[in-house]
């Protein structure tokens, strides 16, 4: 959520940084300017009755023990009381038209990123080169299956469309690669936590995914009035709720986690005739990073989220490209990303393997998520930034389509072939 303060004193300088993400929230600030300016009127016009009231009732007794006639002024306090709560309700729903106004604005992107859609994407930097082959390659979802890999059938055949089962050595890759992310991150220092995938609607609204964004997730409510769950889109969702409304210490700092999790996601549309297989799914694995910081860290912690996705797929022997976003092409709730994207042949393009943002103090206010600096004693809104290390729907189909061989066998990455009993070469079974 943005500062409010913010708003005040630049209105104009707000909206002009949201039209970078294409978004024109001119007349959603207009109104936000308007409830706030209501909402500390009738808080002043509240506090200024309530004392009167308070005033007043330390007078009744005197009068009372006095012998006075109160017939007057308790009709007055009647008639304040009435007034006292009429305010109230109308703070109250002051209150809820403007978070809910707020809650829709989406972060500002930091100054430096181009506006404008991913057609203003930059390439950072690339790694290898594309594989030529001298044979006709073969696309993931062939060889996948040729391999005994995965079976498409039957997962569509169990879920429905955009799932799938891994089997024999299929599974088993799937889980090298996420032992190989995990052992990764503990051996840099980062706490493996593993949540809950059915997460309550506050941990939706402190990430930025409510309540602009519920289509995108499976919500599950069986019965009226039962508390809203929803099955999590990524562990960023846990792991950036893990500390709402704490108050941390600033040797805390920072915290960095990674979970494993399966993901969810609602796909809506059709899949493009390149999407076959598990290039775009509702379910697919992920390991997440996730850093709590001191704002004056976040950007470092930011460079050290890419370099370790970056450092995670290069040692795979992928070619890969590093892309920092556009404004408008960062999601809703980020200040920044860049996008880590593999190279898979079949599709003669890439595909985002890890996403790495920084949401600077945006989900930490909506979540109330602060620190206690130690030089001043005062709480602050910490910054919270996330990674993907890594996503594997898209990692193994690039295994198998850059490490084909004439005869339909894949090569094993050797960073991979530790946690296969040292198999070197899937081939059919």
């Amino acid at each position: 959520m943005l500062d409010i303060r913010l708003i005040r004193e630049d209105a104009a300088g707000v909206k002009a940084a949201l039209l970078k993400k294409e978004v024109d929230a001119s007349a959603a600030i207009d109104d936000i300017l308007e409830l706030d300016t209501r909402r500390r009127e009738l808080i002043q016009a509240t506090e200024e009755q309530k004392s009167e009231q308070n005033k007043v009732s330390k007078q009744i007794p005197a009068m009372k023990k006095a012998g006075e006639d109160t017939t007057e002024i308790m009709a007055q306090m009647k008639t304040l009381s009435e007034s006292i709560k009429a305010q109230d309700s109308a703070l109250r729903d002051v209150d809820g038209a403007l978070k809910g106004l707020m809650l829709g604005l989406p972060n500002m992107p930091d100054p430096d990123l181009p506006g404008g859609g991913k057609e203003n994407n930059e390439e950072l930097r690339t790694f290898g080169v594309p594989k030529v082959f001298d044979f006709e390659p073969q696309n993931h979802v062939d060889l996948c299956t040729n391999l005994g890999l995965i079976d498409y059938e039957r997962g569509a055949k169990i879920a429905g469309s955009g799932f799938w089962v891994y089997r024999g050595m299929g599974a088993r890759l799937e889980w090298a690669l996420l032992n190989y992310f995990i052992d990764t991150h503990l051996g840099d220092g980062y706490e493996l936590v593993l949540v809950p995938h059915l997460l309550n609607y506050d941990a939706g609204v402190t990430a930025g995914q409510f309540p602009k964004f519920e289509n995108d997730v499976f919500l599950l409510q069986h019965d009226e009035g039962e508390q809203k769950r929803f099955l999590l889109p990524t562990s960023e969702t846990a792991l950036v709720s893990l500390h709402q409304n704490e108050i941390l210490t600033e040797a805390e700092l920072p915290k960095k986690y990674i979970s494993y999790t399966p993901c969810y996601r609602r796909e809506a549309g059709s899949y493009r005739a390149d999407e076959r297989g598990m290039i775009r799914g509702h379910q697919f694995n992920k390991v997440e990073m996730v850093q709590y910081t001191r704002p004056e860290d976040s950007d470092a912690a930011f460079d050290e989220l890419v370099d370790k996705a970056e450092t995670l797929v290069r040692n795979l022997g992928f070619h890969f490209r590093t892309v920092r976003l556009a404004a408008g092409d960062c999601s809703a709730s980020m200040a920044r990303t860049y996008d880590i994207e593999i190279h898979i042949p079949s599709m003669e393009g890439y595909k985002e393997v890890s996403s790495v943002s920084n949401a600077r103090d945006y989900q930490a206010r909506r979540g109330m998520v602060r620190f206690r600096r130690e030089e001043t004693g005062k709480p602050e809104l910490l910054h919270t930034l996330n990674g993907s290390g890594l996503a594997t729907s898209r990692i193994l189909p690039a295994i198998v389509e850059q490490n084909q061989q004439a005869d339909g066998s894949v090569v094993v990455p050797e960073v991979l072939r530790p946690y296969l009993g040292g198999v070197e070469v899937l081939v059919k079974p």
